[in-house]
């Protein structure tokens, strides 16, 4: 029989990172490297926590703000004092998001939420309703510029075609069904690499070829030219909200 795994005792791996913490606050850079190196996935999932939603590494300022602050509890921690520092850098990666979100937010809060404090670690009030409606709000804020992004760069890209947003709104067919059947044209344009490839070097639509695979008639695919190829590219970009629209 084999030797069965085992882990080691919670003991052991709180010396060893006491050790680490030591070596850290005397300058040891080594040790801080492993530190911050190691506890990356404690970092990313306190920030989760904090937020709300999936914190991804390199992607999300959230991750950076974390993990600068667990950076500031190696400093900070007092290994004397006898508590829990990843309970300590969890108050501190927290508390640190909390002034990211807050900093984010122009709006002032006129509503107390004090039946909902809690004291942390250091016994410092946090209030996990405050912070649900900051991260809300900061979300918000950024799917409303991310939004304005798109539109942007829709509309930058419309004037290749030489159709202009103001144009688009005005050519949008009026009837339901007559919507329905270009948008049908356009997701045939879409899903066929080849089509997509004609409509963006050639700034036009693939008509002859086109025809052997809608039901709309050419004379209807020619008026509604501008919208199929507006709809189009949307589909074919990478605009991510302007496709709930559509879709």
């Amino acid at each position: 029989m084999g030797i069965l795994p085992f882990r080691r005792k919670k003991s052991e791996e709180t010396s060893d990172l006491n050790q680490l913490l030591m070596k850290a606050r005397d300058g040891n850079e080594e040790a801080r490297n492993q530190l911050l190196r190691e506890y990356i996935p404690f970092v990313a999932k306190s920030a989760s926590q904090a937020t709300g939603r999936y914190i991804r590494r390199g992607q999300d300022d959230e991750f950076s703000i974390a993990l600068a602050a667990f950076n500031e509890a190696i400093e900070r921690f007092d290994l004397d004092r006898g508590t829990s520092f990843l309970s300590f850098a969890d108050t501190v990666i927290k508390r640190r998001l909390i002034d990211y979100f807050r900093s984010k937010q122009a709006k002032h809060r006129d509503v107390p939420f004090s039946d909902f404090e809690v004291q942390d670690e250091e016994e410092n009030v946090i209030n996990y309703v405050e912070v649900q409606k900051s991260v809300e709000e900061h979300q918000r804020s950024i799917e409303s510029e991310a939004r304005r992004d798109e539109i942007l760069k829709f509309a930058q890209l419309l004037m290749e075609f030489d159709i202009s947003m103001e144009e688009l709104v005005d050519l949008s067919p009026k009837h339901q069904d007559a919507r329905e059947n270009a948008m049908e044209v356009a997701k045939v344009i879409a899903s066929q690499q080849e089509f997509c490839d004609y409509l963006m070097t050639k700034k036009s639509l693939p008509l002859k070829s086109l025809m052997k695979h809608v039901r709309v008639s050419r004379k209807t695919i020619e008026r509604q030219r501008k919208y199929i190829i507006a709809v189009s590219i949307i589909l074919i970009g990478e605009f991510d909200m302007l496709q709930d629209y559509i879709v």
